[in-house]
């Protein structure tokens, strides 16, 4: 793995989130990972991940900051869309959000083994429900 590039294989990762390409997955996520400090599956973070755009169809990331350290990445990330269905306990209002994501991520052979995520859901809230 000497000719792995960590941030070109992060990109590529984020542009098939965006493309809502939820398939390929296994070439960026263990099959088994941390997920906010519990043990998760691929499945699992897929099946949550699924959902979210099934609520928000237009919901998209973009990175702002990376920072890497070895194997683990440290992002800030903007995240927006509209919902179009209940999604977080709310129903859909016709309101987006932007809101701030925070992420850290430990890579092993090339995938995610632990995966962490944080945002401000009383913000998100607030800018749903008015």
């Amino acid at each position: 793995m000497s000719d792995f590039n960590i941030r070109e294989w992060y990109d590529e990762y984020v542009a098939e989130l965006n493309a809502h390409q939820f398939d390929g997955m296994d070439k960026y996520i263990a099959d088994d990972v941390t997920l906010n400090s519990e043990p998760a599956s691929r499945d699992i973070l897929l099946s949550v991940q699924r959902a979210d755009v099934d609520a928000v169809p237009d919901l998209h990331w973009e990175v702002k900051e990376w920072l890497l350290d070895g194997n683990r990445i440290a992002i800030r990330a903007i995240n927006t869309g509209t919902p179009t269905k209940e999604w977080l306990g709310v129903q859909p209002t016709g309101k987006a959000f932007e809101i701030v994501e925070y992420a850290i991520y430990e890579v092993r052979d090339g995938k995610f083994v632990h995966m962490t995520a944080l945002h401000d859901a009383s913000e998100l809230r607030r800018q749903l429900i008015g």
